[in-house]
């Protein structure tokens, strides 16, 4: 990490502001995009520990912005459970991050997300199959959170269909990101994983300041630009990001 040229500094600071961004915009993305983009630079094992303490305070900021943490966790109490469960199975006993296949994985969970959303297809889950699908979901988005540093798949589409309240939605939401990035981090402290290193962790805590930076530069575009506009452009760069990474990740 210590041989970075000026330019791929310049790149990290402008990915880590560009997620943050993302984040004041549209309340997620912002260990989507950082991870992402971070990845074409290093490794994703490295790219998630740089994004992981921006990505945890401004989760926990999302998650305290309404009163309803606790009916959220009750409600959803077997998603957070599997969520963890999938997040270790997927970073310890698969090769989680430093696997071969975690840049193709990522590079496929981010080309799905952005057609998802390009495509604007939405799902309806009815509620009498909330029970068994909500630990199937957290499972799920926890083996991609472990070997791919990512948890937006498919965990927000999943809250997404239940036709929750705006702000129930915004909680949930951060209180399944917040959840997910406590775990990875924890998955990325053992043996020689990166944040083993004291090194990583100054550089996640550094990467904090851009990414807040970004995060209130997208909290005052929020008040100017279409949200529309600005989660088609989005989903678009997902779309591509995703693209490349697969094609890198199969074919380089």
């Amino acid at each position: 990490m210590s041989d970075w040229s000026l330019l791929t500094l310049i790149f990290i600071a402008f990915a880590l502001v560009l997620a943050g961004v993302v984040k004041g915009v549209i309340a997620m993305g912002l260990p989507t995009i950082g991870v992402g983009l971070l990845s074409i630079v290093m490794p994703p094992s490295h790219a998630a520990a740089m994004i992981i303490v921006p990505a945890t305070v401004t989760n926990v900021l999302q998650l305290f912005s309404g009163p309803r943490i606790l009916p959220n966790a009750k409600r959803f109490w077997t998603l957070l459970l599997t969520l963890m469960a999938g997040t270790l199975i997927g970073g310890y006993w698969l090769g989680g991050l430093s696997s071969h296949w975690a840049p193709p994985l990522l590079g496929l969970t981010l080309s799905v997300y952005g057609v998802l959303g390009l495509r604007s297809i939405h799902f309806h889950t009815p509620s009498a199959w909330e029970g068994w699908l909500s630990p199937v979901i957290g499972l799920a988005a926890g083996f991609l959170t472990g070997t791919t540093g990512v948890t937006v798949m498919p965990s927000a589409p999943y809250l997404q269909s239940l036709a929750l309240e705006r702000e129930d939605l915004i909680q949930a939401l951060g209180l399944t990101f917040t959840v997910a990035n406590f775990t990875l981090a924890f998955a990325l402290t053992g043996g020689d994983a990166p944040l083993a290193d004291p090194h990583a962790v100054m550089l996640s805590l550094i990467a904090l300041v851009p990414a807040l930076i970004g995060m209130e530069v997208g909290r005052r575009m929020r008040l100017t630009f279409s949200p529309a506009t600005f989660k088609t452009c989005f989903f678009a760069g997902l779309l591509g990001l995703g693209a490349f990474m697969l094609a890198r990740g199969l074919f380089v």
